[in-house]
């Protein structure tokens, strides 16, 4: 891209609209505040996707970013099919980057949402796919792979401001010892690092670039220990 196209921060409309919305989530006033979104909202999400995508391949060279809607920046149309919640629309930004050959939200991400106020920067998978759950457990208990991924988290939670989510299950799943060292992690049916915070004053400049990649930096063998091991069943 050229000099006039890199990400320069996202502006104060931006997250005035994200507010705006919340408060009118309805087709008419979205409608009416269209070019609102395309220029303030969007522009910038494709600008930051490209010089985040950038970033990132130095550290995950098959990374996928993709400047497009339905590719690493998500819908902002809800899908209302099965919620009783109808309002139309999102009321933040997520932004996704991939690695893997399945549907981008079956593999291994590295993954921004900004709402009105407030980050979440993560990086691993929010739900593993039925059919690895398998090879996730199996990993998790084996002797090496299963003391790399302890160490792993260890180090990237050694930040107190960095999390680990994914836990769902209530017991241990039948057939494995819940005496086992990792068996917290076979509660989980999916496995991500995350910090959630306030809106850094970065997010304004073109410096939120580095102030995403130094925290999906510090999460990323926990990407690369899931992209190696979950296809892997011995």
């Amino acid at each position: 891209m050229d000099g006039d196209n890199k990400f320069k921060g996202f502006s104060e409309e931006a997250f005035n609209f994200l507010r705006d919305l919340e408060l009118n989530n309805s087709r008419e006033w979205f409608e009416s505040n269209r070019g609102v979104f395309e220029d303030r909202v969007l522009r910038p999400a494709q600008d930051f996707v490209v010089g985040m995508g950038e970033r990132l391949k130095t550290i995950s060279p098959r990374v996928s970013a993709i400047p497009l809607i339905d590719k690493s920046i998500f819908r902002i149309y809800r899908d209302t099919r099965f919620s009783s919640d109808k309002t139309p629309y999102k009321t933040h930004i997520g932004l996704l980057f991939w690695e893997g050959p399945r549907k981008k939200l079956e593999n291994p991400n590295y993954y921004v949402q900004l709402n009105k106020s407030s980050i979440f920067v993560g990086a691993g998978e929010y739900r593993f796919p039925a059919d690895l759950l398998g090879s996730y457990r199996y990993s998790v208990v084996h002797p090496k792979r299963g003391a790399e991924l302890k160490r792993i988290l260890d180090r990237i939670t050694v930040n107190p401001s960095y999390k680990i989510g994914g836990g769902h299950y209530k017991k241990v799943p039948r057939g494995y010892d819940p005496g086992h060292p990792n068996a917290g992690l076979l509660l989980h049916n999916g496995l991500y690092a995350y910090y959630e915070g306030a809106l850094p004053d970065e997010v304004y400049s073109p410096r939120f670039v580095d102030y995403c990649s130094k925290i999906l930096t510090d999460m990323s063998p926990l990407f690369r220990w899931l992209l190696c091991n979950m296809c892997r069943d011995t």
